[in-house]
């Protein structure tokens, strides 16, 4: 079983930043990909950014220039920071991992955790 824990959301003002973790656990041989996705109310869920193993990066258009992303293998966690945060990055935001074990290949995601910015 494989958990993931995420911490770093809250209540910021525009233009402010934060900065959001994921620590995954359990029974795995490694983790292949680390990523955040965020839902806005009434909106589907989309990709924010994901990182690979090898630390290739891809990020949606709308986070470009503001968010990054980064990973610490030693760790097994996944880091957001988060900057010039607009009211539209409003959302509950989710990392999910892509782990290698002996169930094969599986993706795992994170409880969510809330991110508000105020205009």
């Amino acid at each position: 079983q494989v958990q993931l824990v995420e911490s770093g959301g809250g209540l910021v003002q525009a233009g402010g930043s934060l900065r959001l973790s994921c620590a995954t656990s359990g029974s795995f041989f490694r983790i292949l990909v680390m990523g955040w996705y965020r839902q806005a109310p009434e909106k589907q869920r989309e990709l924010v950014a994901t990182i690979t193993s090898a630390n290739s990066t891809n990020y949606a258009d709308s986070v470009k220039g503001r968010f990054t992303i980064s990973r610490d293998n030693a760790k097994n966690t996944v880091y957001l920071q988060m900057n010039s945060l607009k009211p539209e990055d409003t959302a509950v935001y989710y990392c999910k991992t892509t782990c290698v074990g002996w169930y094969g290949r599986r993706d795992y995601w994170g409880q969510g955790t809330q991110v508000t910015v105020s205009s």
